[in-house]
């Protein structure tokens, strides 16, 4: 589950923001992790400016900013975010601290427990790997009962988007519609046999060098266009791989080829040897042995593949009805540097 698995990400960060935490503060440490979240419902303290409230319940700055650096370190290299994309991994961190103010004002109301036995299982986990980290067995006792809390929120949340995905597996009639819908998604695609001369030539070789190259294979060309066997030339003057084998390339499906030379390859005809092209390697000369046209597979064939496709966007569905109801009966402010809240409803 896509969930359980980012969950599972974010107690491992957690963990370690907590271990490096009480590294720095040593073994007097008494004051929460860095890494701590505000509880739900606690009051900010004069230092910590408000970032959102959601139903009357406060997000201090801090914790947007703690989840925004989680969120860094995750998805991108080193933690830094392209420019491009600042806006919106903000608006998608946004998004999931107040989602997780949501999911766990429902997981009260529908009085869901933690996995209590899971939880133990990994902390005993977490025991056993950081066994040897002296910054673990000298704080150990102050970190765990913070982390038992993440980890017992996490199987929370993983129990309740378990249960809204627990819907029915679609009927044959539904599955059928789904199939013919959609036919992409069941359709073997056109494959190409394929043969090639490779003229290797280094992407920074001068002009010349490729022009020569050229030449060259315009003159292969001319000999198997004038009966010489593509196979023999292959083995003879390609530097592909393919070469020992005469040249053949096996069969092809869209997406293995470069999208500039699949336009060419496109327009072949069986049999026919085309002229050079220059390709990023060097000068290919290809023949198309064989083309079989794309194909709908049967519906028989694809039936339990089509269910599962079906089954599963109807869950992805059902959680993002569930989130959307929750966030739109929600009320939701967001307190923006040096301008007015903004409010949602």
């Amino acid at each position: 589950m896509k969930q359980q698995t980012r969950l599972t990400v974010w107690a491992g960060v957690i963990f370690s923001a907590l271990v490096a935490a009480s590294a720095a503060q040593g073994q007097a440490t008494t004051a929460p992790p860095a890494a701590a979240t505000v509880p739900i419902g606690a009051a900010p303290t004069a230092e910590q400016a408000l970032y959102a409230s959601v139903n009357g319940k406060p997000v201090t700055r801090a914790e947007f900013l703690a989840a925004f650096s989680t969120h860094m370190r995750q998805k991108f290299y080193h933690g830094q975010v392209p420019d491009d994309q600042l806006l919106s991994a903000q608006k998608e961190v946004s998004d999931q601290v107040i989602n997780r103010i949501l999911f766990l004002e429902e997981i009260e109301r529908r009085r869901i427990e933690p996995d209590s036995a899971d939880v133990e299982r990994q902390l005993a986990a977490y025991d056993r790997r950081y066994a040897t980290n002296p910054n673990w067995q000298k704080s150990r006792e102050v970190m765990l009962p913070g982390l038992r809390d993440k980890l017992g929120e996490q199987s929370q949340l993983a129990r309740l988007e378990q249960a809204v995905r627990d819907v029915p597996v679609p009927g044959a009639d539904a599955v059928k519609a789904f199939y013919a819908a959609n036919p992409q998604l069941f359709t073997e695609p056109e494959k190409l046999h394929l043969r090639s001369i490779l003229l290797a030539v280094e992407p920074s070789a001068a002009r010349q060098v490729w022009d020569a190259a050229t030449r060259e294979a315009e003159a292969i060309v001319r000999r198997i266009r004038g009966g010489a066997d593509f196979a023999e030339q292959a083995r003879l003057s390609s530097n592909d791989p393919s070469a020992e084998n005469g040249g053949d390339m096996g069969y092809m499906h869209a997406g293995m080829l470069p999208d500039a030379l699949q336009a060419k390859v496109n327009e072949f005809k069986v049999g026919e040897v085309a002229d050079p092209i220059e390709t990023l390697q060097g000068i290919a000369v290809l023949r198309l042995e064989d083309r079989i046209p794309a194909k709908l597979q049967p519906f028989e064939r694809v039936a339990d593949r089509a269910r599962d496709l079906l089954h599963r966007e109807i869950k992805e569905k059902a959680w993002k009805d569930f989130s959307d109801k929750l966030r739109n009966s929600a009320t939701v402010v967001i307190y923006e540097v040096a301008a007015a809240p903004t409010a949602t409803k």
